[in-house]
Parts: structure tokens; sequence; C-alpha cells
């Protein structure tokens, strides 16, 4: 539990970063916590990307906190509006969701060493002011619509995925889908059927294997309800099933070899033609990219009206999309389903550690943090789903869950000692930074490009590991890697 003299707190983001940490400070007692979410809804991603067919490819069960699961799923792969209600329950009930101030878009942050306390700044000129600062803002935030020339002499609508823009009906229309990656794979059997004409533009195959999704029944949910061990059962069988997929495509190549053996028999049995199936072929070893997972990806693709393009596009114009042989698709519609400016963290908002050190140059050629979560040089700040803490193949909740105690954890020093600020010294970051290289260097990661890299080839997206290990390393806080500087003693000497 918490001191007598806890630390005031301040998390900016309201999605599952930001309210599971405020939920995790809140049972360990502590009461002044604030969350600052731009939007005016809570939620992150899964109130963002609402595309047709918006669904997690994790199970609901993992996919979900381990102090609030839900009985009532009604899948076992839940749609967007099943997660968020989830969410909104949750923040409601952990007695979050009040501490939870709209509108209030961070543009930047210092640490006052004087003080000991961040002051956050906020577009339109308001500050706050707290002892910890906690960005929970995730990697999957700013979507990327990439730099095309004549992008914008297109006459008809464009948006990205994640902004999808609902009052254009896409029925009978020729629709241009840029992008072949998690979202796409899940709206482009939606759109299919609705549009006149879908062309895709590849740059890169994904591979794609079967989703193993079902509607649950009502006795699933009596079950579930009677019995919470059954679905507690649940989570911790797909949980090892994620752990054992993390292993294939990171160090355990026969059972890499038998996902890939599966993914060329989906492959082959759901596009019969040998032509289509061949530009569906990615020219990379499985795991380097975001494995995908769906049912109906390659059966939309097969359809008449649907034609996957793999030339390199060279400019849009304004009735359509040029590719490298001079062709112009033509087009009603265009949606870009790029992803996200998943390595750049906290951008935009201007974050200033000790002495004015600005984390853009902390972060030069790549962002790191001890164990993702504390950077030298910003006392008091720790991070939620930072550098180093994806996965690509289990629940990115699992990894935040661990990342939650040892916040709580950092929190409970400065409870323990007030008038002092903690922060990890710069030689166990470096240690770990060093091994997170080394170990990334040798990964599957290496081996192509994605948005798990930088543009000089660093991977400051994933770690390493199996989540068992990250949970290990977070378990307790090792004082030894951090120094507790007394404000007071420090303003007398």
């Amino acid at each position: 539990m918490a001191g007598t003299s806890t630390p005031s707190v301040v998390v900016i983001g309201a999605g599952f970063g930001g309210i599971g940490v405020a939920s995790v400070l809140a049972r360990a007692g502590y009461t002044d916590v604030t969350i600052l979410e731009k939007a005016d809804g809570i939620g992150g991603v899964w109130r963002d990307n609402t595309y047709p067919g918006a669904a997690c490819d994790v199970p609901s069960s993992l996919y979900s906190y381990s102090f609030a699961p839900n009985r009532a799923w009604p899948r076992r792969y839940s749609w967007q509006s099943d997660i968020l209600a989830y969410l909104r329950r949750t923040a409601a009930s952990e007695g979050v969701l009040d501490r939870v101030r709209f509108g209030a878009e961070v543009t930047g942050a210092s640490f006052d060493e004087c003080t000991g306390r961040w002051r956050v700044d906020l577009a339109g000129g308001g500050t706050v002011a707290a002892d910890v600062l906690i960005p929970a803002v995730g990697q999957l935030s700013r979507p990327v619509v990439p730099e095309i020339p004549g992008a914008d002499t297109f006459t008809g609508p464009a948006f990205h995925s994640a902004r999808w823009d609902h009052d254009v009906d896409l029925t009978g229309k020729r629709v241009a889908v840029i992008g072949t990656g998690a979202s796409a794979v899940q709206f482009v059997p939606r759109v299919q059927p609705r549009a006149a004409h879908l062309t895709v533009f590849q740059r890169s195959a994904p591979y794609v294997v079967p989703k193993p999704d079902r509607a649950y029944r009502p006795w699933h949910h009596r079950l579930f309800t009677a019995f919470p061990a059954t679905q507690q059962l649940g989570r911790h069988a797909t949980s090892g099933i994620g752990e054992l997929l993390t292993a294939a495509l990171t160090a355990w190549l026969p059972l890499g070899r038998l996902v890939d053996l599966i993914f060329r028999l989906h492959l082959r049995v759901q596009v019969p033609d040998a032509e289509l199936r061949a530009r569906l072929m990615p020219d990379y070893r499985i795991g380097c990219k975001r494995l995908l997972f769906s049912n109906d990806w390659y059966p939309a693709l097969t359809e008449p009206n649907v034609d996957v393009v793999t030339d390199r596009i060279t400019a849009i114009t304004h009735d359509g999309v040029r590719t490298e042989d001079g062709r112009v698709h033509e087009a009603d519609v265009l949606v870009y389903g790029t992803g996200f400016t998943a390595t750049d963290f906290l951008a935009p908002m201007t974050v200033r550690g000790l002495g004015g050190r600005d984390l853009n140059d902390e972060w030069a050629g790549g962002a790191r943090a001890h164990l993702g979560v504390t950077v030298p040089g910003f006392p008091n700040m720790f991070l939620v789903y930072g550098p180093n803490t994806n996965l690509g193949g289990n629940s990115i909740i699992a990894m935040m869950e661990a990342q939650f105690g040892y916040i709580r954890d950092l929190a409970g020093l400065l409870a323990a000692n007030p008038g002092s600020y903690v922060d990890v010294r710069r030689a166990a970051a470096d240690r770990f930074d060093t091994e997170m290289r080394d170990r990334l260097g040798r990964s599957v990661w290496a081996g192509c490009e994605s948005w798990y890299r930088e543009e000089n080839g660093r991977i400051t997206t994933n770690w390493p590991g199996l989540v068992r290990e990250y949970r290990r390393r977070t378990a307790r806080v090792d004082l030894a890697d951090y120094a507790v500087v007394g404000v007071r003693l420090r303003q007398g000497a």
C-alpha cells in the first residue's frame, strides 16, 4: 500500500495503458491521479479505429485486465465496439473514469529539479503539475499517410483506416486500398461485397493464418459466471499458446516451420489461382513482420471485383492511382491502410528532463528505456508500452500489467521518500539497451523492413523474449538501478 504521503500522478492517455495503470494505482491507495485525454472519450485505438470489421487478433480472455474479467464476451475474438464497451465499464467500476480530463491535449512536459515535480503543458495554454508523469500514449496512436506525389489532387474522398469516414457510402464505388497490413486484412473483406470494384495495392505480402474464432453461447456465459476458474483456465491456456507462438516466430525454428506450413496450406486452400497465390507469397521469413489472422482475407481477394496490384505506386491522380507501369487504376474513393508511426513514441510532445534535456536528443537514433519504463535524466517519468515492450505473438495487456506493478512500486519509492525524486542510473539503462540491441540484432525482426524498426535499422518497438521473462524482470524494482535524490537535501547543499 502507498504511504501516507502519496505522490500526485498525471497519466497521459486514456486507452488500455492509461486506464489500467490508473486502476492499479487507485487499488494501491494513490488518490491524486489525473488522466489527461486529448479526445472526448476513453479507449485509445479502440475508440479511433471504427473501420468495418475492426476486431482484436488476441482472444478476449487474454486481451483484458486480469483484475477485471468479463464473463460476457460475445465471442472469442471481440469486435471493436465490444472492447470499447469493456474498457468504459472497467474505467467506471474501477473508479478512474471520473479522473479523466477530456479535451486535454498535452503539448509538452518539463521536470523541475528544484521541486522534483513535472509541469505538463496543454494545448490552449493550461498547465498541470504532478510528482509523477506517466505517458501512456501507446505505439499505434498516430496514423501514417505516405507522401505520394499528387495525393492532394485526388477529387474523391480519401481517408486513413484509423479515421474512417462513415459518411462515405462505398456501395457501387470503385475503391482503392493502399496497404495490406492488419487493418486492411480486416476491412477489405467487409468492403469487397459493397464495392463495384476494389483495387488493393500491396507493397509486401503479409503472412495470414486461420483465425480460430467462434461466438460464445449462453451456456459459455453461464459457465464463466458460475465457475470463474474456467475462464481463468482459458486465459492461462491462451497465454501459453501465445508464448509458444512467440517462440515459434523468434527462436524455436521447428515450431516456426509448422506455422509456416499452416500459412501455406491456408493460402493454397483459399486461393486456387496459382498466379494470384504467387503474388500473395511473402518474400521474407515468417515472423519478420506482424503475423495476421483472418478467415476471409484470401477469399475476398479471389472475388472477380478485386484486383491485387503489386506494381510500385508512383503517383496519385485526380481520378485514381498511377503505378510504375504507367497505368492509372481509376478510383472513386481512396483508403489508406498504411499503419502508424510506431517508433515515434511520445511525438509530437516536447519532453524535457534534468537540465532541460530534450527527450528527442536522448532518443536520437532510436527510443530506449530501462525495461521500457524509465529513461535516465527524466526522473519520475514512467512509461507504459514504452520502447521494446511490444510483442510478436501474445497479448500486450500482459506486458502492460507487468509495467503497472513496476510503476506502482516505483511510486512507492517516492511515497517512502517524501521530497525526493527517482532517476534510473545511466549505467543500468545502458546495460539494458546494449542487451536489447544485441538480442534484437540477432532476431527474426532484423531480416526485413517493418514498422518495428527505425530507418537506421534499430528495432525500438519489440521485446526479444517471452512475456514470462519480462514479468520476472519487472516483478520487483532493483534499487541498485535507481538513484533516490532528496530535493530538500540537494537544495541545501
